[in-house]
This record gives structure tokens, C-alpha cells and sequence, in this order.
């Protein structure tokens, strides 16, 4: 009998710093985006270019244009159709993308566009899924779309409180998609998560703060803090080290 891979980790990394970090720490893939406080946003062009150039593991782009919800008009839908033909374009490995109606269904007209935009390269349907009415009945809809994998956190604040859900739906699954359980993940608690829900890949972002190196700030600009988080390489071999100890169910 063969041996079952390897868990796979990606890494959501906020900054191109950040994705080296991920990459030379020893994770699988990097999800590339912005603003990771407000849920992630789409990068700029400069980020995302460079990132291609120097990022040899797969380098997935998140297609969002906005913070809030996941309800989008056409101009917005516009902006997402551009920002996957410049992904393709640079030659990434995937994109990460969603929708949703009013009523909390999954927006099949719009994500149909985004897949067919993105060619040939992977989809993943990120956590707009949580904010859908009918997780069951969403988890068909985005195997229907032809998405390789949908990132989750079961409808909760953290995957680790609704691991039982992930694991439903990882059985529902049934293999026609990956579900990768993401929101909250760390070393601590990722091997117990990969036991209760069978899933094999998992999203973190092994994020610590970054003291800046100014000398003189400014304590007026309350809306202007310095520091900032970047993807931290010892939580990410952390993290590496905890699935490779995770022995197949």
C-alpha cells in the first residue's frame, strides 16, 4: 500500500516579505493578499509580480476588491475579472475567490465568470463560504464551479469550534474538492484539528507582530500605528513540524 502525502500547509501572507518568509520556513503554498486585519483584500500589481519572480512554491492570488461583505456589483465584478486576468497573465498557480447573493446563496452567476476567467489555473473558494446560508448545500454548489478546493472555517470564529462541522463536510466532499480548514490554526492545536476532521491541507498565518525601527513617531496619529504583522517563519516551521507528525486516520 502507498503512502498517504504529506499534509500540505499554506500560508495567507500579507506582504511579499511575507511570502519569502513562508517560503524559506516550509510551507506548500503561499496565498498572496493585502489588508490581512480587514480578512484580506486583493494585492497591488508591484506585490504580486514580484512575488512570481522570487516565490518558487505555488503562489495562489486572492481576488477580492473590498473588505465587508460578499455581495458584489457589476463594477466590482468587473475589478475581480481584471485582477484574474493579470494572475494569469504573470503565470500564478491559482486563485482564490467568491460571492454571495443577497439571501446568502452562493452567487453561481458571477463565480462561473471568475472560474472561466482563471483558465486554467487552480480556484480555491475562500471563506465567503462560511457566510453562506446552507454550508451543506454551498459545498455543492462549489464542486458544481469546478473549484479544486474551498477554505473554511465551519461557519465559526475558528476551525478548532467547529471541527465536527469540517469534518461533515469533509466526508461530504467526498474527495471531489479539498477542504482546507482555515481561522485560527497554529502549532498548538493543528494536529488535533487534522485528527477530528480527516482534512489534509490546512491554512494559517502564522502572523507576529513587527516592531518598527523608527526612532520618532508620532503619538497623535492614533489611525497610523507603526508596527505591523508579517508572516513569522518559526511559527510556520512550528506548524510544518506539527502535521509532519500527524499519522494518517
Amino acid at each position: 500500500m502507498s503512502a498517504s502525502p504529506p499534509l500540505a500547509l499554506e500560508i495567507a501572507a500579507g506582504s511579499l516579505g511575507s511570502a519569502l518568509a513562508a517560503q524559506a520556513a516550509g510551507a506548500d503554498r503561499v496565498e498572496l493578499c493585502e489588508g490581512l486585519s480587514s480578512g484580506g483584500t486583493t494585492p497591488s500589481y508591484g506585490t504580486l509580480a514580484l512575488a512570481r519572480e522570487r516565490v518558487r512554491i505555488p503562489l495562489f492570488v486572492l481576488v477580492r476588491p473590498r473588505a465587508g461583505d460578499f455581495l458584489y456589483d457589476a463594477r466590482e465584478a468587473d475589478v475581480m475579472l481584471r485582477d484574474i486576468e493579470m494572475c494569469v497573465r504573470l503565470g500564478c498557480d491559482g486563485v482564490v475567490i467568491g460571492a454571495l447573493q443577497a439571501n446568502g446563496a452562493i452567487d453561481l452567476p458571477l463565480c462561473e465568470r471568475l472560474v472561466a476567467a482563471a483558465g486554467s489555473l487552480q480556484v480555491t473558494f475562500h471563506r465567503a463560504f462560511d457566510a453562506a446560508r446552507d454550508l451543506a448545500q454551498a459545498l455543492e454548489q462549489v464542486i458544481a464551479l469546478g473549484c479544486q478546493r474551498v477554505l473554511t472555517s465551519g461557519g465559526q470564529a475558528t476551525a478548532m469550534e467547529a471541527a465536527d462541522r469540517i469534518a461533515a463536510l469533509v466526508r461530504q466532499a467526498a474527495g471531489r474538492v479539498t477542504v482546507m480548514p482555515g481561522a485560527g490554526i497554529d502549532a498548538g492545536n493543528v494536529t488535533a484539528l487534522a485528527m477530528q476532521t480527516g482534512a489534509r491541507e490546512f491554512h494559517a498565518s502564522a502572523k507576529a507582530t513587527r516592531v518598527s525601527s523608527m526612532a520618532f513617531h508620532n503619538p497623535a496619529l492614533q489611525g497610523l500605528a507603526p508596527d505591523w504583522s508579517e508572516t513569522d517563519p518559526a511559527r510556520v516551521s512550528a506548524l510544518r513540524a506539527a502535521l509532519g507528525a500527524v499519522r494518517p486516520r
